[in-house]
């Protein structure tokens, strides 16, 4: 009888042991500190520039910069900055450090992952991306930076919702407004030019061309 009961016992513990609660953990963004920041096109003038770690389980995981977009009550999604080596091979002694605007990253509060977002045609210097849900607009940049792309992209989808060729770049081209969203219906506005606006309606899968009815916003 003894030897049932104990077998009973371990048993159960086994069983508890399995469906033990996993472990949480603790993701949260820092304070914000300030440093001095050298664009890429123009490094004769460094500009303050805010930042704040990204901290996992009490642990520095990453620099972030700009503000945080909550996608749903447990992920966020941030851009990140990093420090880059400029050192010249011919240059010997201390690192020289600069800062780098990186990709976005994907945040989970209670699994505690952090993974990089791929967004095609980001360029980290001249695009600004705007959230919605889980939805990313923002103008693309080909590689050569010689063409730039209205893009909308959602999370978890490989291939973007809409990539729209909307000119040149040039230096006399201005830069591209971050677009704006609204929704019911779902809906983001592009105006790369003051002549220029393209607004489209969001579905899940698919995005039209929404056609702007010339009452809205009148009276």
């Amino acid at each position: 009888m003894r030897t049932f009961v104990g077998f009973v016992t371990y048993i159960l513990l086994c069983t508890g042991i399995g469906f033990a609660a996993p472990k949480q953990h603790v993701v949260a963004l820092g304070k914000w500190t300030s440093i001095k920041w050298l664009a890429e096109d123009d490094e004769t003038k460094a500009v303050d520039l805010r930042i704040r770690p990204l901290y996992v389980d009490g642990r520095t995981k990453e620099f972030t910069v700009g503000p945080a977009h909550d996608v749903t009550d447990r992920a966020f999604v941030v851009q990140r900055i990093f420090r880059l080596n400029d050192s010249l091979p011919a240059e010997s002694g201390t690192p020289r450090w600069r800062w780098d605007r990186g990709g976005w990253l994907l945040a989970d509060r209670v699994s505690g992952k952090v993974q990089p977002l791929t967004l095609p045609e980001f360029d980290p210097y001249p695009t600004t991306v705007s959230w919605f849900r889980d939805y990313a607009a923002y103008c693309g940049v080909s590689d050569d930076r010689s063409k730039f792309f209205a893009m909308i992209v959602q999370l978890g989808r490989r291939k973007p919702l809409l990539k729209k060729a909307l000119g040149e770049v040039g230096p006399d081209a201005p830069a591209c407004p971050l677009p704006v969203w609204q929704r019911n219906p779902v809906r983001v506005t592009f105006q790369p030019k003051a002549d220029q606006k393209l607004t489209f309606s969001v579905r899940s899968r698919a995005v039209d061309l929404a056609v702007e009815d010339e009452s809205e916003g009148q009276e």
